[in-house]
């Protein structure tokens, strides 16, 4: 049988907000977590080791603008 009931984390206990838990008293459980906590920190990803460096991406910015100047009539 699957039960649900809605509860609260508080330290290492689960508190339950509903009375109507005591008949399974003793029983094994399973908790799911609905949310994850937002402390996890992402490890930075370094985008430069996945590009080669040449001539071309130096001079981006001056093509991009030089495009951008002249697309209009």
């Amino acid at each position: 049988m699957l039960t649900a009931v809605k509860g609260i984390v508080k330290g290492n206990t689960v508190i339950i907000e509903n009375d109507d838990i005591h008949e399974y008293d003793g029983i094994e459980v399973i908790v799911t977590m609905l949310e994850q906590p937002n402390n996890r920190t992402k490890t930075p990803i370094d985008w430069d080791s996945f590009t080669m460096p040449s001539e071309r991406g130096k001079n981006v910015d001056e093509y991009m603008e030089e495009m951008r100047d002249n697309d209009r009539i």
